[in-house]
């Protein structure tokens, strides 16, 4: 999911005083290699030892139109975060991604069968309360699953991906009791209900799909939005006073929506306190600041190119042409200049690398080829021009739209449109504000290009709507029955070896049918203020909503 939704040195940095993270020591001119995808380095401080109250400031690419992350537009990354620190959360992740259920919500779960169905008896803590200071209760679940299993087509999904696999959620031995019984089993299964929505607020189209825009009418979480801002591009949390468990920290936290290309001029002008350093420009005037320790971690964080499959795309060999002009290696080693590590390749659409499960299943489809793409659109009809620069097929000129997010880079789709002309593939970078390259462009498929960052999809089932055929986050619609068989025995499957054989085995596939190019791990480094604790890079972990996060007395 591109998080929808979120939203990552030690010898190179002795010279301005700063610490390492994870990344391990590269001595200046020489890249080291990348963090091992899971490792973090969040300054860990224990609670008692930290200074109470205080604001972190933080920044988001855009401003928040809606926060219901089962709703078709709610997947944007920060959305997603914020939407997070204000709803329960059933389970927390550790270094590896292992789930541990979050015992301030879910005093357990167990896993059994009945008439030899899967089900997972859930208990909720007797404390647990929305805002409206209702209990939250099983009746929650069940409305979740309701709603988001695709029965009713007046609810605009995100993704049913494991709820449709639900045959009841029902009262167990009291209101705090959930019973949830699979049609067959599903290895993802804590995927679901979390983080959980009020039953209350969701029930209905009406409030499902419009009733969380700009806002969250009901919370439950440590967090709750205080205010905000839209003319200044602020959102202000503040501490849900009515909140059971751990309180935070800080005061409040303070979201400001930044185009991707002032972040780093804000951090500088201490007007926030993270900053990203993933961008080779933006290190180098990161890891020099002053007040400033870079931190870097291993998070399931890729950039893809996204194909969609009309007009000259419909042909598989075009689509193929497109994998085969783009050369991955050199696009990461523009990504890795002037980084302390070198940036992965990915030859995966499910696992990161050093991930259990990874493989490399790009074969001659995903390998850069430049003959074999000229070949390709010669066997599809695409005739080159004498200088090789165009291509033609019944008068019509080869020419693919390449949307781009207004408050991004243009770097790496000005590198793709190079790489495809040298094809003869003509390329038109169409710039679109960024509060509406999702909603007007990406989500309903208005592209023949497109590249995003889908991040923290540790478990596999996040990914199957974007890889299943009419799946909602499959953009581009490339899809076919053979990978859609392989992904729901991957997700019937619940030993992970053989799972991962599975969707190995849907990947080649992708690869074949051209859906996308997997590019590069997205590196995980981030400039923050010395003094902040619990924060940084989080690798696969979770952050436990921020409760933890504070500054050094």
């Amino acid at each position: 999911m591109r998080n929808s939704t979120a939203l990552a040195l030690a010898a190179l940095l002795a010279g301005a005083g700063l610490t390492g993270g994870c990344g391990g020591a590269s001595a200046p001119g020489h890249q080291g290699t990348p963090p091992k995808t899971g490792s973090s380095d969040i300054n860990p401080q224990p609670r008692d030892s930290l200074r109470k109250g205080g604001t972190l400031r933080l920044s988001i690419q855009q401003w928040i139109t809606q926060y219901n992350i089962g709703q078709v537009d709610g997947l944007q990354g920060d959305g997603a975060s914020i939407l997070t620190l204000t709803e329960p959360k059933l389970w927390f992740a550790d270094d590896n991604g292992v789930p541990a259920a979050n015992p301030e919500v879910l005093v357990s779960a167990e896993v059994g069968t009945s008439g030899g169905a899967q089900v997972v008896t859930y208990k909720l803590n007797p404390k647990a309360t929305w805002s409206d200071a209702t209990p939250i209760t099983w009746q929650d679940f069940a409305t979740q699953w309701k709603t988001r299993n695709g029965s009713d087509d007046r609810f605009q999904l995100s993704g049913t991906t494991g709820y449709d696999d639900i045959a009841n959620v029902e009262r167990g031995a009291d209101e705090r009791t959930v019973k949830v019984t699979f049609k067959q089993p599903y290895a993802d299964w804590q995927t679901l209900f979390d983080p959980l929505l009020p039953g209350s607020a969701v029930d209905t189209p009406e409030k499902f799909n419009t009733g969380w825009i700009e806002k969250i009418p009901v919370w439950g979480g440590p967090w709750k939005i205080g205010s905000a801002d839209k003319t200044s591009q602020t959102i202000t949390m503040v501490p849900n006073e009515s909140y059971w468990g751990t309180r935070p920290l800080l005061d409040s936290i303070v979201f400001r929506a930044l185009d991707s290309t002032a972040i780093t001029e804000a951090y500088l002008n201490n007007e926030i306190d993270q900053a990203p350093g993933r961008q080779p420009e933006a290190y180098r005037r990161l890891a020099g600041a002053a007040n400033t320790v870079m931190r870097t971690g291993g998070r399931w964080d890729e950039t893809q190119l996204t194909l969609g499959h009309a007009g000259p795309l419909a042909d598989v060999r075009v689509r193929q042409a497109v994998t085969n002009a783009v050369d991955r290696a050199a696009i990461a080693a523009a990504q890795s200049a002037g980084l302390p590590f070198k940036v992965n390749t990915l030859g995966s659409h499910f696992f990161m690398p050093s991930q259990d499960g990874y493989r490399d299943n790009s074969g001659d489809e995903g390998r850069f080829d430049l003959e074999r793409a000229k070949r390709l659109l010669d066997e599809a009809g695409w005739k080159a021009s004498a200088d090789g620069k165009t291509r033609t097929r019944d008068g019509a000129a080869l020419k693919l739209v390449y949307v781009v997010n207004g408050n991004g880079s243009t770097d790496l789709p000005q590198l793709v449109q190079n790489m495809l002309g040298q094809a003869g593939i003509t390329v038109e970078l169409r710039k679109v504000p960024g509060n509406d390259y999702f909603t007007k462009y990406v989500n309903v498929g208005a592209f023949d290009l497109a590249s995003f960052r889908q991040v923290d999809n540790v478990f596999p089932s996040l990914l199957y709507p974007v890889y299943r055929t009419g799946g909602d986050q499959n953009y581009g619609g490339v899809a076919t029955p053979e990978i859609d068989k392989l992904i729901d025995q991957a997700g019937a499957e619940t030993d992970r070896a053989k799972a991962a054989e599975l969707l190995n085995r849907a990947d080649a596939l992708l690869w074949q049918a051209g859906h996308s190019v997997p590019l590069f791990q997205t590196p995980q480094i981030s400039a923050v203020r010395p003094g902040l604790a619990n924060f940084g890079a989080f690798g696969l972990r979770s952050e436990r909503q921020y409760v933890d996060v504070g500054w050094t007395r």
